[in-house]
């Protein structure tokens, strides 16, 4: 699955963590931002939080640790990191998933 022309002429986000293999696309309101993600090679982000954030997996696989829990998501799976968890992620070459955050500032433009 490719993301669309539509989501792809977004703004690129300016990744807080390093960028090697993935890329990321902003949708901003005043009430938060919506982020595409694409992942071109494995990879994993470090244990962090901030505000709340809901995300789905549209392809591929997403490994969260939310807290002490560690889950595999798939496609069509939604999950809930509420405001100030420490969580973090392994992802999948090939991954594509999208994530609401409630802080309309939490990334910034490349």
């Amino acid at each position: 699955m490719e993301l669309p022309d539509i989501i792809t002429r977004l703004p690129e986000v300016a990744l807080p963590f390093p960028p090697e293999g993935m890329r990321a696309y902003l949708l901003q309101s005043q009430e938060g931002q919506v982020v595409f993600f694409e992942i071109y090679a494995d990879a994993y982000i470090p244990p962090h939080s901030h505000g709340g954030q809901w995300g789905t997996v549209l392809d591929g696989k997403v490994e969260l640790t939310i807290g002490d829990e560690t889950r595999c998501y798939l496609p069509g799976d939604s999950y809930v990191i509420p405001s100030g968890t420490i969580h973090s992620a392994k992802l999948v070459a090939g991954t594509k998933f999208l994530d609401y955050f409630e802080e309309c500032d939490r990334h910034k433009r490349k």
